[in-house]
């Protein structure tokens, strides 16, 4: 007989992906090019999100609009070269968290919800840009 028991891991589901580059000019300054499999970061202070980078939106209790998607794009990559040791959190946190509002404000969103989100992110989301081992997926098994 089979054994009866069945394992699987529950993987983290992204709600978006880039259907084509995005590009945006930062004022990030790296001494060599950061490339990875879907950002690149150049000298020249360029920012590039490559087609079909997944990500899973504005997180938080919030809703997920227009004016909030590209803020939370830049800002979920540039957290996401944080974690990968590329860029330094403590040095480069702050100028993401105010980049998304930035982004945010010229996308549209009322002064008052991007300063919320803004706040948000200062108070909540430096464990999400700290480096630290990857986290593995749990392992669930039935029965």
């Amino acid at each position: 007989m089979t054994d009866p028991r069945t394992c699987c891991r529950k993987l983290r589901k992204y709600k978006y992906q880039l259907t084509e580059d995005y590009r945006i000019d930062l004022e990030i300054q790296v001494e060599e090019e950061i490339d990875t499999e879907f950002l690149r970061l150049t000298v020249d202070r360029e920012l590039t999100v490559k087609k079909k980078y997944a990500w899973d939106g504005p997180s938080g209790p919030t809703f997920d609009t227009k004016s909030f998607m590209r803020g939370a794009l830049v800002h979920d990559a540039l957290y996401q070269l944080m974690r990968g040791k590329y860029l330094d959190f403590r040095e480069h946190r702050e100028y993401a968290d105010r980049l998304l509002k930035e982004i945010c404000r010229c996308d549209g969103m009322n002064r008052l919800r991007a300063w919320y989100v803004y706040k948000m992110v200062r108070a909540f989301g430096e464990k999400s840009a700290r480096p630290g081992p990857k986290k593995q997926a749990a392992v669930i098994c039935a029965p």
